[in-house]
């Protein structure tokens, strides 16, 4: 079965990791591939570059801010660049355009939901974000409320986002790199976890930004390239290309019509509400507004990241469509069986060579490789920040820790966060973790999202609404998934699903919001109206940016 064929997948192609490597892309005897020479030569020339960025910026990371938020020195454009970096993941890059050569139509509706996202962070959270935040999206939730409490529960849905996004990519890397090095599976798992950790331990935030900087530039001059050598073979005309596309599919013109993947709308529905406020919600990025000096640059940020993931998606519609001609119909790229040669997910790759030949295609393998070192790195920083900030410093030492103990154990939790993801890397080689990375966007949009959302808009938020309704959120999203077609039936093998949708964001963010707001209009207690009544001078700073340098220790 194609695994593109459920509509939670798309969602995972689309942002949550570079599982569709690790989830059957690459099938086959990878030990009978020959290797890729151009491929090779250009990851290592990546990976010595990046070390010595990290070695650069090690130089400059001297403290906590530096550690964290690359010391708020960033551009908008930077940020935006990065932040984009951070998005356009080689599941975009392999997934969507293979939804769109499988599926056509609908394929590019994912794309776009992933888009859609960034208004929401635009307009409704990212200046607020940053007059009110430090270092993580916790700083600004627990605000006006009692720290411990809503620290723990925010550290808790962070790292849980993180770990899931890192079996994902560990176990795309080593399936890429086995693929190029015909190395064992061990040695490749091994070798992204090292480099993970040796950009983050000792680059901080500012290795870690121009990986990603690096990474955008190249998928986006890659894929640009693809497009034009796409549109050239048509005459640059977009009527030719679909018409090409429609004659040679197996469906014929009803690529060119929606309904080939979500047919339900209340999936539908639900899986869009997963893109949207699951992007709004995911850590990793919201910790990007707190690297750039003041609210306006954070507006930028996203303004420009809005920008390129946008130009990236319309890319994609060409890669994606092209190659149902100049991939799908050249019986070059099929093997015995009538299938393409490593599954639907190598699209791209082959389309690499057959606008570029081998030399090119060693490129986008190698750009793809550098995607999932660069968003591990921003995943691991997430999650060694939730631990050393939002846990050790103000709960563990209650503010008394200094930025040296901080920063050590910032570093302690790196490691221990790169040798859990090797492991666990190992553990998952074998395993469909699919219904892992399409827990991601789901959990982001309950956990993280709605009391995020709450604590900047909502005067009533207590601290028992708050980690209630996150705890909440959490669970449902979990629960929902298991008991639905995604695991109950594919995974589990049983019959007919408990839970009858894929997508169970629409469901576990309401079960989430219901939860935040019952439990705050039912707490009478003093310490809930003392945090009603923060309420307006946190609002002021959210919207002025008054002492915005940093979040006060009296709340």
């Amino acid at each position: 079965m194609n695994r593109l064929a459920r509509p939670t997948l798309p969602l995972l192609a689309a942002l949550a990791a570079d599982s569709a490597l690790a989830a059957g892309a690459i099938s086959g005897d990878v030990a009978a591939r020959p290797l890729n020479w151009h491929a090779i030569v250009m990851f290592l020339v990546f990976v010595l570059f990046t070390l010595g960025i990290t070695r650069w910026a090690a130089r400059r990371t001297r403290s906590a801010s530096d550690f964290y938020t690359a010391g708020g020195g960033l551009t908008g454009f930077q940020n935006g660049l990065a932040i984009a970096g951070d998005m356009v993941s080689a599941a975009s890059f392999l997934g969507i355009s293979a939804m769109m050569f499988d599926k056509g139509y609908d394929g590019l509706i994912y794309a776009l939901g992933v888009l859609a996202g960034w208004p929401i962070i635009l307009f409704v959270i990212a200046e607020r974000l940053r007059n009110l935040g430090k270092y993580t999206f916790a700083d600004v939730v627990s605000y006006r409320l009692s720290q411990t409490p809503v620290r723990l529960t925010a550290a808790l849905g962070t790292l849980t986002v993180a770990l899931m996004y890192l079996v994902a990519q560990m176990v795309g890397a080593g399936k890429l790199i086995q693929l190029l090095f015909g190395t064992s599976y061990l040695s490749a798992v091994m070798l992204v976890g090292v480099l993970m950790v040796l950009y983050v331990m000792f680059g901080g935030m500012l290795a870690t930004t121009w990986v990603q900087i690096i990474k955008a530039v190249l998928l986006l001059s890659g894929t640009s390239f693809m497009a034009f050598m796409v549109m050239k073979h048509f005459g640059f005309s977009f009527e030719a290309m679909f018409a090409g596309a429609a004659k040679v599919h197996a469906k014929g013109e009803a690529i060119l019509s929606p309904g080939g993947l979500v047919s339900n709308p209340i999936d539908a529905i639900s899986l869009g509400l997963g893109m949207m406020f699951g992007t709004a919600g995911l850590p990793h990025i919201l910790m990007r507004f707190f690297t750039v000096a003041d609210a306006r640059e954070a507006r930028k940020s996203v303004f420009y990241a809005t920008g390129f993931i946008g130009y990236f998606y319309l890319l994609i519609l060409i890669v994606g469509f092209g190659a149902i001609v100049m991939v799908g119909a050249d019986p070059g790229f099929r093997d015995a069986a009538g299938k393409i040669v490593g599954g639907n997910n190598m699209i791209a790759v082959h389309l690499a060579q057959a606008v570029g030949g081998n030399l090119f295609l060693g490129f986008i393998s190698a750009v793809a490789f550098a995607t999932i070192l660069a968003v591990v790195a921003g995943l691991a920083l997430s999650g060694a920040s939730a631990v050393s900030h939002d846990l050790y410093a103000t709960v563990v030492r209650r503010g008394r820790a200094t930025e040296a103990e901080e920063i050590r154990v910032s570093k302690i939790a790196t490691l221990v966060i790169g040798v859990l993801a090797i492991v666990l890397g190992l553990m998952f080689e074998k395993q469909n973790i699919a219904f892992l990375s399409g827990l991601v966007l789901a959990i982001a949009a309950s956990v993280n999202f709605p009391v995020l959302f709450l604590s900047m808009f909502w005067k009533g938020l207590t601290t028992r609404g708050a980690v209630v309704g996150s705890l909440a959120g959490l669970a449902s999203a979990i629960g929902l998934l298991v008991l639905g077609p995604t695991v109950w039936v594919d995974i589990l093998k049983h019959e007919a699903p408990i839970f009858p949708y894929a997508n169970p964001a629409l469901f576990s963010m309401t079960i989430a919001f219901v939860g935040a707001w019952l439990l705050s209009v039912t707490d009478t207690s003093a310490q809930a109206d003392a945090e009603r009544g923060r309420y307006l001078a946190q609002f002021v700073r959210s919207m002025t940016g008054v002492g915005a340098a940093g979040v006060s220790d009296k709340h």
